[in-house]
């Protein structure tokens, strides 16, 4: 396994949908908590929610939504300074995000923990690379692994340190810079097409694991489509490309992939 390292150094891993099923019963509902707040008769139920989602980033969807959606009489598209009221509206939603996150309310996805133990035991490096603010993905990270697993990952790329949300490849290309890594040694973890998108676009193999919002999505491209990263109680279902006879992701699998 030593000689595998060389063709896989790092596994990066987007948040949202991937590490946790955190958009219809998460962000969701700490959108139309937000809304509520501020007194705004806007609620997102789980279907609308649904085609929301091809808008990536929290900002870029309330922008989205007033445009295509917002009930007669929202004039707030033609006032200045919109960009800062979206921003203002954002920050609360990402106050509800949070306090849900604490309450526990948000588990992991089957295999998550323990796919990253087991990139950890096998010394190879782990990243974030999601659109989503860094205090949803730090506040993740704690309320499911504990206090200290910030520290496992060598690159947390997250929210707007990049200009282009995927699907383009901003985010990779920063976390691969980061690392000091190319394209060639690491492997991807997505959960939807615009995630896919932006990871193939970076160079990246990339495994996919749907959840109930994106498993119609296109996922041509993709070296592995699996219906979670199972565990060895729980196998995942293949749903494209080939596991080699795997029930469950590990670092052994991913090498393989690699080839």
């Amino acid at each position: 396994m030593g000689n595998g390292n060389k063709s896989l150094r790092a596994v990066l891993f987007d948040v949202d949908g991937t590490l946790a099923d955190t958009e219809r019963d998460g962000h969701r509902v700490a959108f139309n908590a937000a809304f509520g707040e501020l007194g705004l008769d806007w609620n997102w139920d789980i279907d609308l929610y649904g085609e929301l989602l091809k808008i990536t980033g929290g900002k870029e969807r309330i922008h989205y939504y007033m445009k295509n959606y917002a009930p007669p009489g929202t004039d707030r598209l033609d006032r200045d300074g919109l960009d800062s009221w979206i921003a203002s509206l954002h920050k609360v939603k990402t106050k509800h995000y949070v306090s849900l996150l604490e309450q526990g309310g948000i588990p992991l996805r089957p295999g998550v923990a323990r796919v990253i133990q087991d990139l950890r035991d096998a010394n190879i490096k782990i990243a974030i690379a999601t659109t989503t603010t860094e205090e949803n993905v730090t506040a993740l990270l704690k309320s499911t692994l504990g206090e200290d697993s910030l520290g496992w990952f060598d690159v947390i790329g997250a929210g707007d340190i990049v200009p282009g949300k995927k699907p383009e490849p901003d985010i990779y290309h920063w976390a691969l810079e980061q690392l000091g890594l190319s394209a060639q040694q690491c492997i991807a973890v997505e959960d939807s097409e615009n995630g896919l998108r932006s990871s193939l676009a970076a160079g990246l193999d990339t495994v996919v694991t749907v959840n109930d919002y994106t498993r119609v999505q296109n996922f041509n491209g993709a070296a592995l489509v699996l219906s979670d990263l199972g565990e060895p109680t729980q196998p995942f279902a293949v749903l494209e490309g080939h596991a080699f006879d795997n029930g469950w992701v590990d670092a052994e699998l991913l090498l393989k992939l690699k080839g």
